[in-house]
């Protein structure tokens, strides 16, 4: 392993404005809320969405923001951000395509609670309020299934902001890792391959840390032969070992 020193991730080369229009049905299929739709109906949803392309680093809206918009990944990667009761800004999460994410008071929130910004170049999918009210008219079962999961992800993103202040840089980093590997690992030479670019930085807002906790801590884990990493990437060698330091 010593002599792999290079990022063993796929590239990923994303033109911003390539939001197709089979791309843009085959992402909306996609949707939990949309997915027991017919083809017909996902065609007619499709024409009440927008394209936007967005450079890695663009911020698409911030907390406070009104919710006046949903939007729908459909190719890069989004990452959603939040303040924790100590102030420092923390990643709840990062979103692949065929996530949402956003608010609108039909879903209960007038604003937005989280910061969206682009952490790859690609495209989302936008719709405003009072166009996705007309969906939700004229498809009852989709306003049920988008509620309960809005739910869902509100206790899921407090939870996370609770398990800062409740568990230890270790648990946190190891569950953190852990997270990233389930929704994104690869398995390649006998480990799990994060398939995203990771930095120091990433980490510690990943986890509420700082950057110099995180790399001591990651070469904690290195030593004890629970990762490997390199530059801006992270695979996992012993996922039962993380498990027992994240405490699952």
């Amino acid at each position: 392993m010593a002599g792999r020193r290079k990022t063993p991730i796929e590239s990923e080369i994303i033109e911003p404005q390539s939001c197709t229009v089979h791309l843009r049905l085959h992402i909306l299929k996609q949707l939990p809320f949309f997915k027991d739709l017919p083809d017909e109906a996902i065609s007619q949803i499709n024409a009440l969405f927008r394209a936007e392309g967005c450079e890695a680093g663009k911020f698409i809206y911030f907390a406070g923001d009104p919710g006046v918009s949903l939007y729908v990944v459909a190719q890069g990667k989004i990452k959603l951000l939040r303040h924790a009761v100590t102030g420092q800004e923390v990643v709840l999460g990062i979103l692949l395509p065929g996530e949402f994410f956003g608010s609108l008071p039909v879903l209960g929130e007038d604003t937005h609670p989280d910061t969206a910004q682009a952490h790859t170049t690609g495209c989302v999918l936008t719709i405003t309020g009072d166009d996705f009210q007309k969906i939700l008219q004229q498809y009852p079962g989709v306003s049920l299934a988008m509620l309960e999961i809005v739910s869902a992800r509100l206790r899921e993103a407090r939870e996370i902001i609770h398990q800062l202040s409740a568990s230890s840089v270790e648990s946190r980093l190891a569950a953190t890792l852990l997270k990233l590997a389930s929704k994104l690992g690869k398995t390649q030479n006998d480990e799990l391959l994060i398939q995203l670019p990771l930095s120091r930085q990433d980490l510690a807002d990943m986890t509420g840390a700082t950057v110099e906790t995180i790399s001591r801590t990651m070469s904690q884990f290195r030593k004890q032969k629970l990762i490997d990493s390199g530059r801006r990437w992270v695979a996992i060698t012993d996922r039962d070992g993380l498990k027992e330091i994240a405490g699952l």
